[in-house]
């Protein structure tokens, strides 16, 4: 299933003010729509209550019930009325609502509590109330519904509305996806029966009419992004091999305004990456590197580079890993997909910056060609590396690819991978590791977490971890032991990118989950969008 989202401006509606509110409420009652959303607070709950927090009835509960036909009030007498931050209240049309001239077939009345305390007006408590709204739109016979998005807003921060509009469409994508949607040869039997909701139109007025529409727009090319991240990563490996990933990437050049290249084995070998290739060599599938270019900027501007770690299936190599979940390695190519997604909602966004994504990509196998424990490699460096674990593979083929990007001179790279279980035992499935010694980018990635809620945690670098990576024989060693497993391996990465500001997100924890809800997740599409976005 997939979602529309629109905008519609009503120039006069304004619910905040005493003068307006009446004709606002009438003008967005007068809509046909299968449900009208609208946002209250305690203070307009204590307006319609009328006994000991106010003299008389007033505010838009009160001024709504008079156009309702007492059906607010008597929500209220029932107790569907809450109180409480994310309460929902779905009132449905009678024949006294059309005397008034209201054409909606149902009004969700939904709370976002006291907005005098600071912890009700934070945008992770406007989450809570986003999704209360969306789950109460969907499963049922609403097919669209008209989001009046200025009685939502939370604080008084001039790019509030767009934050959450965009927040709101990524919960809403989130909710509607289904895989194999955009995969027709997938046949299977759903799981889940297709939800009727299709259509969400966020109205506003002319205050917010400019900010509104550019939200809807950005909001929906991310979600276009998460999609494709969410199917990349859900797809068997069988199908998602790395020529899949390739021809992928390929295919959004014209749909989205990229210019892509595909380099294949020939090439990749004579740019001299022993790294990558002696991962690729146990497979008889043959590698790819990919890169993909958004030409939005001006000519010359230093681009950001987005680096996706493309281990389209991770045997573990000759360190096989054990057989219990190996299913689930099919995600760790979601480094790549979530630069490929973020790379398509770029170029649908027609963002106004250079941007460039670059994926290696091979699987990880076991074979008589595999490379084994105690191989020593030269990247494309110049650097040597023994490889004291094969199932260490995602830093090998990206430190070739973090050496590659040295010629674009970027003003900033980000590697995205499925890096480390320890980053899990660590951070569990909440947040994502974050690396960087550059105090300016870890503010800006941090920043882009919490204005997307796809948070970051940032973890160290001390020079002190290197000595781990220490060895006899090489410049040195893929693994770095047990301890602070996670930490060892950006501080790998982190040898090879001496040339330009870097960060490392590790999402082994965030981009998929397990058990019954077994699915990619499409993070960190949300929060590198958002960087993207909040970029000079």
């Amino acid at each position: 299933m997939t979602i529309q989202f629109s905008t519609k401006i009503f120039p006069q509606a304004d619910l905040h003010n005493v003068k307006t509110l009446k004709s606002g409420l009438k003008t967005l009652l007068a809509q046909a729509t299968d449900c009208l959303v609208l946002a209250y607070s305690k203070t307009d709950l204590d307006g319609i209550a009328g006994a000991k927090a106010a003299k008389t009835k007033s505010g838009l509960l009160a001024e709504l019930d008079q156009f309702l036909s007492g059906a607010v009030s008597h929500a209220h007498v029932l107790g569907d009325l809450g109180v409480a931050q994310a309460s929902i209240c779905t009132l449905r049309a009678d024949k006294s609502w059309a005397a008034n001239a209201v054409k909606a077939k149902r009004v969700l009345l939904i709370c976002l509590g006291d907005l005098h305390q600071a912890s009700e007006t934070s945008l992770y408590a406007y989450s809570k109330v986003a999704r209360a709204g969306l789950k109460a739109l969907s499963g049922s016979s609403i097919e669209n519904a008209i989001w009046f998005a200025p009685s939502f807003k939370h604080s008084k921060s001039k790019n509030a509305i767009a934050q959450e509009v965009r927040l709101t469409i990524q919960y809403a994508g989130d909710q509607a996806y289904r895989f194999g949607v955009r995969q027709p040869a997938m046949k299977f039997k759903a799981k889940d029966k297709a939800d009727t909701f299709k259509h969400l139109i966020f109205a506003g007025n002319d205050a917010c009419a400019k900010d509104l529409k550019l939200a809807v727009d950005q909001g929906s090319a991310m979600v276009e992004g998460m999609n494709l991240a969410k199917d990349l990563g859900n797809l068997p490996p069988n199908i998602c091999t790395p020529t899949y990933l390739g021809k992928t990437a390929l295919g959004l050049a014209k749909k989205a305004g990229l210019k892509v290249e595909v380099l294949g084995l020939k090439q990749i070998q004579a740019l001299g990456m022993g790294s990558f290739l002696s991962v690729a060599q146990g497979s008889e599938t043959p590698p790819q590197f990919i890169v993909m270019r958004h030409q939005g900027g001006k000519t010359g501007e230093a681009p950001i580079v987005l680096v996706g770690k493309g281990i389209t299936f991770d045997t573990g190599g000759i360190s096989l890993k054990p057989g219990e979940a190996m299913d689930e390695m099919k995600y760790d190519m979601c480094g790549a997909a979530s630069v490929i997604g973020t790379m398509y909602s770029t170029g649908l966004m027609k963002l106004k910056k250079n941007v460039i994504g670059v994926i290696p990509t091979c699987e990880n196998m076991p074979s008589g060609k595999a490379t084994r424990p105690g191989d020593i490699v030269k990247s494309m460096s110049g650097q040597t590396i023994e490889i004291l674990n094969t199932d260490a593979e995602g830093r090998l083929i990206l430190c070739d690819a973090l050496t590659y990007v040295e010629r674009f001179k970027p003003k900033a790279v980000i590697d995205i991978a499925t890096l480390t279980g320890a980053c899990v035992i660590a951070l569990g499935h909440v947040h994502s590791g974050l690396f960087s010694d550059d105090e300016e980018l870890v503010r800006g990635i941090t920043k882009a977490g919490q204005d997307s809620l796809d948070t970051v945690w940032r973890l160290p670098l001390d020079t002190a971890y290197h000595e781990q990576l220490k060895s006899n024989f090489a410049d040195v060693a893929n693994i770095g032991g047990r301890p602070a497993g996670s930490v060892t391996a950006a501080c790998f990465l982190s040898r090879f990118t001496e040339k330009y500001k870097w960060a490392h997100l590790d999402i082994a924890g965030t981009a998929w989950k397990s058990g019954a809800a077994k699915g990619s997740t499409g993070r960190p599409v949300p929060l590198l969008v958002n960087f993207l976005l909040e970029q000079k």
